[in-house]
């Protein structure tokens, strides 16, 4: 990690704007705070570049770079060695890339020595359900099955972790292992809207539930007062691993 202390990288506040300046404005709202861990997204790294998110790190901020990289082994490999270059801290792959590619991305990143990024495999997305997963993608069973069988996939790739809803976190911990860092999106506080996410969960049910890192976009991101609520999760959680570890 770069700024970012630990207790503050298990909220990662996802920066789902369309453009740049739209992010710094945001980001400007911490220019007196200790700098977030943020997640950089397909739409933001697409409209500002890989220079940009170098630029984020130089600054002292820790990254996610969320690209869902999945392609035959040798395009990921380049892919992540290319971004291996930025800095960043986290990156994302498919899991249903397969185990080869998972693994020549590993190779690739492992170039970089102890400036290694994390990759974390995404088993399925929240906004995915039985019906759509069976009907729409040909994937039988539930979604609890076909990401449980990503989970195992992705840690004999020798992946750090996996992108999973809360639902499936701790079940992951019991029947993968307890290693494997568990990355979960679709995270709202009581009351908020939510979207199009179809698997969400608290802050507290997400950590008690196997969470490792939370991952929250527009809850913070378009909230009236962002900053307020961004702490509001941090000591949602600070105080429910406490309550884990006791």
């Amino acid at each position: 990690m770069t700024t970012a202390t630990a207790d503050r990288t298990h909220v990662v506040i996802a920066l789902d704007f369309p453009e740049p300046n739209e992010a710094e404005r945001f980001l400007s709202l911490w220019r007196d705070r200790e700098k977030p861990f943020v997640k950089v997204g397909m739409q933001l790294f697409y409209a500002a570049g890989p220079r940009w998110v170098a630029s984020l790190v130089e600054t002292g901020y820790s990254v996610f770079l969320d690209l869902k990289l999945h392609d035959i082994p040798h395009t990921v490999a380049g892919g992540i060695g290319s971004l291996t270059g930025l800095g960043v801290d986290w990156i994302t792959l498919h899991a249903g890339g397969g185990k080869a590619m998972m693994e020549a991305a590993k190779a690739a990143a492992s170039a970089a020595g102890s400036r290694r990024p994390r990759l974390l495999a995404v088993t399925q997305l929240t906004s995915m359900d039985r019906r759509a997963m069976n009907d729409e993608l040909g994937i039988p069973g539930t979604v609890r099955d076909a990401v449980l069988r990503y989970a195992r996939l992705a840690e004999q790739a020798g992946m750090d972790g996996v992108v999973c809803s809360g639902e499936e976190a701790g079940w992951i911990k019991e029947k993968v292992g307890r290693s494997l860092m568990t990355v979960t999106p679709g995270i709202r506080l009581n009351g908020q809207r939510t979207g199009d996410q179809k698997r969400v969960m608290t802050p507290e049910k997400a950590v008690r539930s196997g969470a490792d890192h939370l991952v929250v976009g527009r809850p913070i991101t378009r909230a009236q007062h962002p900053v307020e609520v961004y702490e509001e999760m941090v000591k949602c959680v600070q105080q429910t691993r406490r309550e884990n570890d006791v």
